[in-house]
């Protein structure tokens, strides 16, 4: 047979069984005989002759029709190089007579047949592929409606083809009935979906609004918008320097405290100090007047175990003078902090019986919706928007909720013994934040204040009833009026800056969807109506009253009403429509929805010399349910939104730390580097070794992480291995009279100076707190947060950030600058202490995160002093001594994948005795544990940054992060006079020092 024809025949038979046997109860076999692929063959035992006859008949018939054809064909039927010759047929046959069988049985041959024939069947039903029925057939039989009609198909195949079909019916999912875009659009089904997609994470009430311009990302159990999708960097930093940004901060959790004034302030006091600065009983936060700021940590811990930064508002007094009324207090924190501070605050309140629990309304789904309106359909007729009754048929709300709250989880608790009340108000108070010298005008124009009703408009609703209720009082009625005049004096000031920092305006607005104009401009001020004012003058000087931080947003009541009697968005828009003259302002009278909210100046920068009350604005706080209401006449206005990542440039900006990236000594601060951490590992690992930076070339330990424990922990023993060598020397010599050593700790008998006698007591305090609960040397470090320390720190280091700027002196400072005896003598005790410092560029260069904060040595500042224009030193390259056992590791790894670690299991057993794995080696990376942070590198290390980037407002790179105490105090030291403060900076992936200027502001 010709290659072709094998070719042919095989491409034929592929699909055929290779072999077929007979199994045992296909009858009974005669004696002496088995026969093999339906008896083919047959091996006769000798001297039997069972039907001599057939066999001979069997023999003539074929010789008679035998037939001199094409030699291939004889083929089929003899071995290759049997019975042939070159002349003919040689023996033939002889050779028939040893192949063929003498005779044939004709049910064993049939069953041979039906076993070949059931083979057959079943290779030809099974599929040896993925395609289905139709997609088999020829191409010239294929038509395009065989997917989804069987009829289309062949008869034979359309049996198969429904099997089929009813298959993938059961492995699909079920889908709605409503599968047009039409249906699946309508509010009701929307509300449905949006309530399913928000399980897990939260969204704000203008998360579609975000989702739609905003790169989104789930952080805290809410889904925020982090950065907008269009380039406006630089738009939303002239936004915040010389008009206004938006942000939504209503994922902030607000914590209410209701209780007794005495015993709020006597138990919060164990969770602060007044070394940090103002606490709860600080008298204009107390009075309601100014909003407070200040640091929590954990009862009777200070000054370590923090808890984190919070905001703090008093609502005002009613003006009857008794100190043991019921007060309210609201406490706003960040929702990464939130559940650590709220089980401090029911441990130290004793609180553990439950009022009321969080029971989120059963969601509507789909089926059961259409199932619903079905019912109230009319017989005949079709269903429409305009049909209310179906509409009212199905009552789907939105389920507005905390993403850190868990569902039937109580979310108000009580003490018996203290009688304080804590309620979770997170999501029932919303808060956005005005950036800019010119919210005030967004505010002023966006915002109308409510006009005095004293009749109803409808007795049958509830609309505005609390408000009628309260215009009946005169004292509220003129309390009111007073508002409204300071609420339109804002027009006449330069910026929030300029009024108290903290000021609190309480407000009643009308709808501000009434008022939106048709195009969006950009709200600007009127200094010539306000020039000559004296109001205006007077509000600078003296401030917003006390008696006009009062609003009605603390009653839980009526908050409930204003959010559950708002007019819907549709019914505003029909009676736009119904208007005259299209276009004109809408008057409901009133109709008109009244709504209590909050207004609080935020400080911007105060902190440091340059730009004073950058970045001030105000905190706007108002009922849920009204969140887009405000959202959009403020964009109208000309407010610019920003995102998480433009309220980190905000912090930045004003040098300030950022939560939580900036609070290592916090447990969100630790779990927000941990999780850092993984992120750029994760990326590090993606690129291949040859597109990534090799750290341990560059001399970088730590590129991803910050290790503020090991670094506080090198300090130490560097500190204490000084001290042991310079006692020792001391002790040698003879002239250790005339030298005093300064001592680690004061002794009781040693004089001090009157001008460091309080700052001695300070550090006095916090020596004994330490002592009482385990110093901060034996366990873990913090952060020194002492304003009076800071300011001493602050004097020493000189700071000038910027250009053109002078040098600070101690005296405006208010103290006296302390000898560096006194300053080494209080500090050398807590090494464990990392300060807040923020760093400028000298020359050119951007800090980024994680760079490295260097001591410059003697060598360094005499360059700088030959060269102006010597931007710093730089590292020798280091050798990556794991190179070569990373290389060995992955030819192990890859004997043992290719299964030739059999043959060299011994040796490997030895190699792996002497060389020990780690227990995961990256190349380019220190594994754990890591060798001394400090005297790693050619320059001795002080701490690192935690914020970096080329500063818009500085012209200049700018860095924000921390240092060790011990670390900074011997630098100053060491350092002369002209060049204090000065420190080297390095990021991970450079060898390159560059020279920048130290501060620490406070």
């Amino acid at each position: 047979m010709s290659n072709a024809r094998e070719k042919k025949r095989a491409k034929k038979m592929r699909n055929q069984p290779a072999s077929v046997t007979l199994s045992s109860d296909c009858g009974p076999c005669p004696s002496g005989i088995q026969h093999h692929n339906g008896g083919s063959r047959s091996f006769q035992t000798p001297k039997q002759d069972l039907h001599p006859d057939s066999s001979q008949e069997f023999q003539q018939q074929r010789h008679q029709h035998q037939s001199p054809g094409p030699s291939y064909r004889k083929e089929q039927y003899f071995s290759k190089g049997q019975g042939r010759g070159r002349g003919g047929w040689r023996g033939g046959r002889q050779n028939i007579s040893q192949e063929m069988p003498k005779y044939v049985t004709a049910s064993t041959f049939a069953q041979a047949r039906a076993a070949e024939i059931n083979a057959m069947l079943k290779a030809v039903t099974q599929k040896s592929s993925n395609s289905l029925v139709f997609q088999t057939l020829p191409r010239h039989m294929r038509r395009r409606a065989m997917s989804h009609n069987i009829k289309r198909l062949p008869r034979r195949l359309r049996e198969i083809a429904r099997k089929e079909a009813e298959k993938a019916v059961h492995q699909k999912k079920e889908h709605s009935k409503n599968k047009c875009r039409k249906a699946r659009r309508r509010h009701v089904n929307l509300v449905v979906e949006f309530n399913r997609r928000q399980k897990k994470n939260i969204w704000l009430e203008t998360h579609i609004w975000h989702a739609k311009r905003f790169h989104m990302v789930k952080k805290w159990g809410y889904c925020l918008g982090d950065r907008p999708t269009t380039k406006s960097y630089r738009a939303c930093y002239r936004a915040m320097t010389k008009h206004c940004l938006l942000q939504d901060l209503s994922y902030y959790c607000c914590l209410e405290l209701n209780g007794k004034e005495e015993v709020l302030l006597k138990v919060l006091a164990r969770m602060c100090s007044i070394d940090t600065g103002p606490t709860f009983a600080a008298v204009p936060c107390l009075s309601g007047r100014l909003q407070g700021s200040l640091v929590l940590y954990r009862a009777d811990r200070y000054p370590e175990d923090l808890l984190g930064p919070i905001t703090f508002i008093w609502k005002p007094k009613d003006g009857s003078g008794i100190t043991s009324e019921t007060r309210q207090l609201w406490i706003w924190t960040h929702p990464s902090l939130k559940q650590d501070i709220l089980t401090e605050l029911k441990t130290v309140f004793q609180c553990s019986e439950p009022v009321e629990t969080c029971s989120p309304e059963p969601i509507v789904t789909l089926l059961q919706e259409e199932k619903q309106t079905d019912v109230a359909m009319i017989v005949g007729k079709k269903r429409k928007r305009e049909d209310n009754e179906g509409e009212k048929a199905v009552p789907v709300k939105k389920i507005i909720g905390d993403g850190t709250r868990v569902p039937l989880q109580s979310y108000c608790w009580t003490s018996q013994t203290t009688g304080v009340v804590i309620s979770d108000l997170t999501m029932e108070i919303l808060r956005y934040r005005l950036i800019g010298p010119l919210s005030h005008c967004v505010l002023t124009e966006a915002l109308k204040t409510a006009s005095i009703q004293t009749e109803m408009a409808d007795a049958e609703t509830e609309l505005n009833n609390w408000w009628v209720e309260n215009c009946k009082n005169s004292e509220k009625a003129s309390l009111h009026q007073r508002q409204e005049a300071i609420f339109e004096l804002l027009q006449g000031i330069n910026s929030p800056s300029e009024i108290a920092a903290g000021t609190i305006l309480g407000l009643t607005v009308g709808d501000p969807r009434v008022n939106l104009p048709k195009k969006r401009s950009k709200a600007m001020p009127n200094p010539e109506k306000y020039q000559d004012n004296e109001k205006v003058r007077q509000l600078l000087l003296e401030g917003v009253p006390v008696e006009c931080a009062h609003s009605f947003i603390w009653d839980q009541t009526i908050c409930k009403n204003v959010t559950e009697n708002k007019i819907p968005e549709q019914d505003l828009n029909h009676m736009r429509g119904e208007l005259l003259v299209p276009g004109s302002q809408l008057d409901l009278g009133p109709c008109e929805s009244k709504i209590p909210i909050l207004l609080v100046q935020q400080p911007g920068k105060v902190a440091g010399e340059d730009r004073p009350g950058w970045g001030s604005g105000w905190d706007i706080y108002l009922p849920k349910g009204w969140g887009m209401a405000f959202w959009i006449p403020f964009i109208y206005r000309g407010a610019r939104v920003g995102g998480l990542q433009e309220g980190l440039k905000h912090s930045e900006y004003k040098r300030t730390p950022h939560i939580p990236n900036d609070f290592p000594d916090c447990p969100a601060g630790i779990q927000f580097a941990k999780e850092l951490e993984n992120v750029l590992l994760e990326k590090f690992k993606r690129r291949p070794p040859a597109k990534r930076a090799n750290y341990v070339k560059l001399g970088t330990l730590a590129p991803f992480l910050c290790p503020w424990g090991q670094l506080t922990r090198d300090w130490e023993v560097r500190n204490k291995a000084q001290e042991e060598s310079v006692v020792t020397s001391s002790a040698d010599s003879k002239s250790g009279a005339t030298e005093r050593q300064v001592p680690c700790e004061p002794k009781p008998g040693l004089i001090i100076e009157d001008s460091q006698g309080d700052i001695m007591e300070e550090m006095a305090k916090i020596q004994n707190l330490c002592k009482e609960d385990g110093a901060a040397t034996s366990s873990g470090f913090f952060v020194l947060r002492n304003r009076k320390l800071l300011k001493q720190l602050s004097a020493r280091c000189r700071p000038t950030c910027g250009k053109g700027q002078r040098v600070r002196p101690a005296s405006k400072l208010g103290q006296k600058e302390m000898t560096e005896d006194a300053l080494l003598s209080i500090f050398k005790c807590y090494p464990r202490v990392l300060v807040w410092v923020s760093l400028s560029l000298l020359r050119k260069g951007s800090p980024e995160l994680h760079a490295m904060i260097c001591i410059p040595t003697q060598e360094d500042f005499l360059q700088l002093n030959k060269d102006q224009l010597f931007c710093g030193p730089q590292e020798p390259k280091h050798s990556d001594i794991f190179k070569h056992t990373i290389l060995k590791l992955k030819e192990r790894k890859k004997k043992k994948n290719n299964g030739n670690a059999l043959e060299s299991g011994a040796s490997d057993a030895l190699e792996a005795k002497a060389v020990e794995e780690p227990k995961e080696l990256i190349l380019g990376l220190w594994p754990d544990p890591l060798p001394d942070v400090t005297s790693h590198c050619s320059r001795i290390l002080l701490g690192f940054v935690t914020q970096g980037d080329f500063s818009l407002a500085a012209g200049c790179g700018e860095a924000l992060g921390f240092v060790n105490l011990t670390g900074l105090l011997h630098m100053l030291s060491s350092q002369p006079t002209d060049k204090k403060g000065l420190v080297l900076l390095r990021t991970p992936a450079s060898l390159q020092y560059r020279f920048a200027r130290l501060n620490i502001e406070v």
